[in-house]
């Protein structure tokens, strides 16, 4: 997507259910890089993976920093199901890079520390604005930016079920 700001107001095109996953780890000791970096470096090859196969599910995600200690990373699926069919695939990258995350764990004592929520949103139950932003979020890994106007000027207006 460009990362060019798009002008004025616009809201995310969505038809349907979207399943949205959080994940991230923190460093809870940057000098543990052993305990860390395993973390650190599994998630480029997932997301790589995920977005070079179109039947994953994975709509889109988005890499966010919370500096200076936690990586997180926001996506969105098709459905729940893709997104645990997905982690459970023994030929994909998730499986073992959770099994060395937990060896990572057990061996690190506290020195990373890891979380993830899921969300299953159905339509009317969120809604987006954005302004003055290139394709962000839900609008960058859906339909794509509309104009507000066409799902409601406020946000009461686009939390309505469609």
């Amino acid at each position: 997507m460009s990362s060019k700001p798009i002008p004025g107001r616009y809201t995310a095109d969505v038809q349907g259910d979207v399943t949205v996953f959080h994940i991230g780890m923190r460093f809870n000791s940057f000098r543990a890089v052993r305990s860390w970096w395993p973390v650190f470096t599994a998630m480029p090859r997932m997301l790589k993976e995920l977005s070079q196969d179109k039947e994953s599910g994975m709509l889109g995600y988005q890499l966010l920093l919370g500096w200076p200690r936690l990586l997180y990373v926001v996506q969105y699926w098709e459905s729940p199901e893709k997104l645990l069919a997905y982690a459970a695939d023994q030929g994909k990258e998730h499986r073992p890079a959770w099994a060395a995350f937990n060896r990572r764990l057990r061996e690190g004592r506290g020195k990373v520390g890891f979380w993830h929520e899921t969300f299953i949103s159905r339509p009317g139950s969120y809604e987006n604005v954005y302004i003055n932003m290139p394709p962000f979020g839900l609008a960058a890994a859906t339909g794509g930016p509309v104009p507000v106007a066409r799902r409601g000027e406020r946000a009461a207006d686009r939390l309505k079920p469609a």
